[in-house]
């Protein structure tokens, strides 16, 4: 297809660059809210995982394995499927299910999980003769999880964090199929349904742009905290 062909079947002059800045913040937005409840929760869910394997009490067992049930079954559906299940709730939670707002539980609920098991496995795979040593000097649980878990696991936390931001890049542009706005919606609205590849392209190429500046820049802080690579 020459210069000519490609002009018209990308009618650039058919994107209107004030609703692309504006889905794009839209998408930006969504991402980095749903990334730090994420980052949050899954740490916790992770934790608690990490905490309550192997025990022997049947009350943390219980707990265990209703943590791990929750996190299997929500790791385990697609998220389009997922939002039309959270419809409901996500009414309820924030009185709208059109628009970022309303991306917001869908995306929190499938990543979350997702991430507190690379959370667990951060965790499981800490050398074990650290947390042995600290203790032996007398170091409370917490004290191991402040100064010793959380710390030693800092890299690997921090590119399980990075993985899941990018997954949540996509999941927004799904959850844009059903009106949650963003690239996702610009994309398949006023690109696909209206037949204007320019807009698809210029969406899809955006959502490129932002997984790799979300990839540098995990990177880069891995790098930086990382002290077998300094």
């Amino acid at each position: 297809m020459n210069s000519q062909g490609l002009s018209s079947y990308f009618q650039f002059s058919n994107v209107d660059w004030g609703n692309m800045f504006s889905a794009t913040w839209e998408t930006v937005w969504m991402t980095v809210g749903s990334m730090i409840i994420v980052a949050i929760l899954g740490l916790a869910l992770g934790l608690l995982l990490f905490e309550t394997t192997n025990s022997h009490n049947p009350l943390v067992k219980a707990l265990n394995w209703l943590v791990a049930l929750f996190v299997n079954v929500f790791r385990s559906i697609p998220f389009i499927i997922l939002i039309v299940l959270l419809l409901p709730i996500t009414q309820k939670l924030v009185g709208t299910i059109i628009g970022p707002r309303a991306a917001l539980p869908s995306l929190i609920i499938s990543a979350a999980p997702f991430y507190a098991r690379m959370v667990e496995l951060a965790f499981h795979e800490l050398d074990h003769g650290v947390v042995e040593a600290a203790e032996s000097m007398g170091a409370t649980r917490w004290q191991i999880i402040r100064k010793v878990l959380l710390p030693e696991s800092m890299p690997a936390l921090v590119s399980g964090i990075t993985v899941t931001t990018i997954s949540l890049i996509g999941y927004t542009a799904m959850a844009g199929a059903i009106g949650a706005g963003g690239l996702g919606t610009l994309a398949y609205q006023d690109g696909f349904q209206s037949n204007n590849n320019a807009i698809t392209l210029v969406a899809t190429v955006i959502i490129v742009i932002i997984v790799f500046i979300f990839q540098f820049i995990g990177d880069w802080a891995v790098r930086r905290i990382d002290k077998r690579a300094n």
